[in-house]
């Protein structure tokens, strides 16, 4: 099955549309990789859904022409990827929209919202779009994150050691052999914003981490972050720019006086490294293997390999999975799962009281035409 998996992540830059043939072989999931195409958010609307976010105050009307016009947006990178990547052959979307708000409060998650009205994309390509992922999982108890886990599951299973799946977005998430996975806390939330802070918005991140390269780590400021309760909750658990974001970094700065750009992006970028390490080692790696936009950041990830001596690290790239398309395979996995009645969490990820069928369909233009539910949920992903 041609399915097509859309994502776009917390640090909302671009949406990412990932194409690839899909089969069940025995108690395998075959992923043939097709390729992705990415389409960034137009400066207007990029825009609007900055000043939106929290701690920003917002209003219905607003939230209601976000979804319309982040739906459009999505719809626009599933035509595109369907004809570039599919020739015009697709049969499923997976859309796991835009996340505005994760409604996480005294360890437990209560809510969470994906903007992107799947009917746009339907309505666009024809075809039947899987959407909104997360809050089936929340229902059943858990925190609706990090869902890629289960997809790092199968897709690590069997390998020697103790494989650790690191992804890298605005958000730092874990994955390790035995279901464990959470989130570690910000990756590029917090240099991303102190890149825009600092440059008055003309920088949208640290491009090759040029900022962090020229400065050098604060020592105060990194043990005032560190300080973060987050950091020392138990797993399963999960955080978002709700907590990361230019506010925090600003409090967190008072008292310092003035500090150079350079050297507050590499704290940043150390707290990234620290926080993603002692995560890691706490679970024992042998291996630790990374995708997500801060892949291309040589600066974190020198950081990160310095404080895991003996631990490789590694790429997705290297195992055949492109790191910037990666988030994007996995909800087209998880959109195909959901097709064939499959459950699509692993509880001991999410800390759900049961696996569960995510999402909800929006039928196509033939209207929905459903397979015969698959027996049981693969054991592996093999990529082809």
């Amino acid at each position: 099955m041609r399915v097509i998996g859309l994502m776009s992540g917390t640090s909302y830059d671009a949406i990412d549309a990932a194409a690839a043939d899909l089969s069940l072989a025995g108690d395998s999931l075959v992923l043939e990789p097709l390729g992705m195409v990415s389409e960034g958010y137009d400066d207007e609307l990029r825009r609007t859904l900055a000043g939106a976010l929290p701690p920003a105050a917002t209003s219905l009307a607003e939230v209601c022409r976000l979804d319309t016009r982040i739906g459009q947006a999505f719809a626009a990178a599933a035509i595109r990827a369907d004809r570039e990547l599919c020739g015009g052959e697709a049969e499923l979307v997976a859309s796991h929209g835009q996340t505005v708000f994760h409604w996480a409060e005294g360890g437990k998650v209560h809510g969470t919202l994906q903007l992107g009205q799947p009917a746009w994309t339907a309505e666009a390509t024809g075809l039947p779009v899987v959407a909104d992922f997360r809050p089936r999982d929340i229902a059943a108890g858990g925190q609706g994150a990090p869902l890629v886990s289960l997809v790092d599951l199968l897709w690590l299973r069997g390998r020697p050691g103790t494989p650790v799946a690191l992804n890298l977005g605005g958000i730092a998430n874990l994955t390790a052999p035995d279901g464990t996975a959470f989130d570690t806390g910000p990756a590029c939330a917090l240099i991303d914003a102190a890149a825009r802070g600092f440059s008055g918005g003309r920088l949208a991140y640290d491009a090759d981490g040029a900022l962090a390269g020229r400065g050098r780590v604060h020592e105060p400021l990194l043990e005032r972050l560190l300080a973060e309760p987050y950091y020392a909750l138990p797993a399963p658990k999960t955080t978002g720019k709700e907590l990361f974001h230019l506010g925090y970094l600003q409090d967190a700065l008072a008292g310092f006086g003035t500090l150079r750009a350079e050297d507050v992006v590499a704290t940043l970028t150390m707290l990234t490294a620290r926080t993603v390490a002692d995560a890691v080692l706490a679970l024992g790696a042998t291996e630790v293997i990374a995708s997500g936009g801060g892949t291309r950041n040589p600066v974190l990830m020198r950081m990160l390999a310095g404080l895991l001596p003996g631990i490789a690290v590694r790429t997705s790239d290297e195992l055949g999975l492109a790191s910037d398309a990666k988030e994007a395979y996995a909800f087209a996995v998880l959109g195909f799962l959901t097709w064939h009645g499959l459950a699509g969490t692993e509880p001991a990820s999410t800390g759900a009281r049961h696996a569960s069928v995510l999402g909800s369909i929006t039928p196509g233009r033939g209207g929905l035409r459903l397979p015969a539910p698959g027996s049981r949920r693969p054991a592996r992903l093999v990529m082809a």
